[in-house]
């Protein structure tokens, strides 16, 4: 019943038993993981995004399970094609009073989007959300601030798909609309306030140390590298790569040890809102070398330039309409705009999902979009 090896064991070793019972219990073991392995499939297999030349390691390794795990906010997404306008069919604008936006639409096509931001944006409260409590009448009315910020919002998703293609749909027409950022939330997540002084002497040190918050993904990293790249626009740049420079950091020409901490506070952030790593973008050998990097480097470049404009231009500027309640709790500012409030931890917004196909109009800056068939 037994094989020779362990009879003969057995007999040899009458007290030492333990040694074979160990191994035949390991190859057991091991041969039901590899049975179960074999047909029930590796749970913990990995794809890989080739991101550099082979061999140097430039690879984003992700988990398939995680990958053939589509976004939650994909099954709630609806297909509402455009009416095609016919001649002389009378536009929103000239129904309606105080349309600012949107104007030159189709009546039909124009209730169209303003049911589809609803459902984006305040699928609880409804049109109530932005026109209040009152009749149609009253809709005309810009009592409410949700509907001046709205307003602006339609503003910046048309300026982004049309002046800021490049990043958006680098590699396939994606598109944004306001399902991107709120995912059917009033507030969307990923915004962030200036947080004002965080640093502070450590006990017996007279060195400034970081302390840790959010924004420094909770890390002893600078918390001001959004507000630093993402709103003040400043060059992203580590310190030199002399050991001995002559001058004074930050003051004479070169970038400081404290500007190599921000850059890397903000690449930190990067790389957990698109759940990437380094390679995603850089060379590691070459971090430096500009000729080196990855396509992906230029397409976040942009997006770096774009978050910038969209604080400046359309976010920061809305601080006066917010209620106090809307600021930030330390320095009262607007919320703003970065890498998360689209991203969420993905490569593509919503998994690369086309958003945009059936919303034209949130796509061109000036006019009513041209339709097709």
């Amino acid at each position: 019943m037994f094989p020779k090896w362990f009879s003969k064991w057995n007999r040899d070793n009458p007290v030492n038993v333990e040694w074979p019972a160990v191994v035949v219990g390991v190859v057991g073991v091991a041969v039901i993981a590899v049975t179960a392995l074999v047909t029930l499939g590796q749970p913990f297999a990995t794809d890989s995004l080739q991101t550099g030349p082979r061999g140097t390691g430039m690879s984003v390794p992700e988990f398939k399970a995680d990958l053939a795990t589509p976004d939650p906010i994909i099954a709630t997404m609806f297909s509402d094609e455009p009416y095609l306008p016919e001649e002389g069919e009378e536009l929103a604008g000239d129904i309606y009073q105080n349309v600012q936006m949107l104007g030159d639409l189709t009546d039909a096509n124009f209730n169209r989007v303003m049911g589809a931001m609803t459902r984006w944006v305040a699928p609880e409260q409804g049109c109530a959300y932005c026109h209040g409590d009152g009749d149609l009448e009253t809709y005309g009315e810009d009592t409410l601030y949700t509907k001046v910020v709205a307003r602006r919002m339609i503003q910046m998703t048309q300026n982004i798909n049309e002046n800021w293609d490049a990043h958006v749909n680098a590699n396939k027409q994606v598109g944004v609309t306001c399902l991107t950022c709120h995912r059917g939330q009033n507030v969307p997540s990923g915004i962030w306030y200036q947080l004002g002084e965080v640093n502070k002497s450590a006990e017996g040190w007279a060195a400034h140390q970081n302390r840790v918050t959010p924004l420094s993904q909770y890390t002893s990293l600078p918390s001001d590298a959004l507000e630093a790249y993402l709103l003040n626009g400043e060059i992203i740049a580590v310190h030199d790569l002399d050991s001995r420079v002559a001058g004074i950091p930050g003051e004479d020409g070169y970038p400081a040890i404290q500007n190599a901490e921000r850059t890397y506070s903000l690449m930190n952030y990067v790389a957990n809102s698109l759940g990437v790593n380094c390679t995603f973008c850089h060379n590691t050998r070459a971090f430096y070398d500009a000729g080196q990097v990855t396509p992906q480097w230029a397409t976040a470049t942009l997006g770096i330039q774009m978050v910038n404009e969209l604080n400046n231009e359309y976010l920061v500027p809305l601080k006066d309409v917010y209620p106090q309640s809307r600021l930030g709790p330390v320095m009262g500012d607007a919320p703003k705009a970065a890498c998360m409030t689209c991203h969420k931890g993905a490569q593509q917004p919503i998994q690369g999902t086309n958003v945009i196909n059936d919303w034209p109009e949130l796509a061109v800056t000036e006019g009513a979009p041209s339709y097709s068939q």
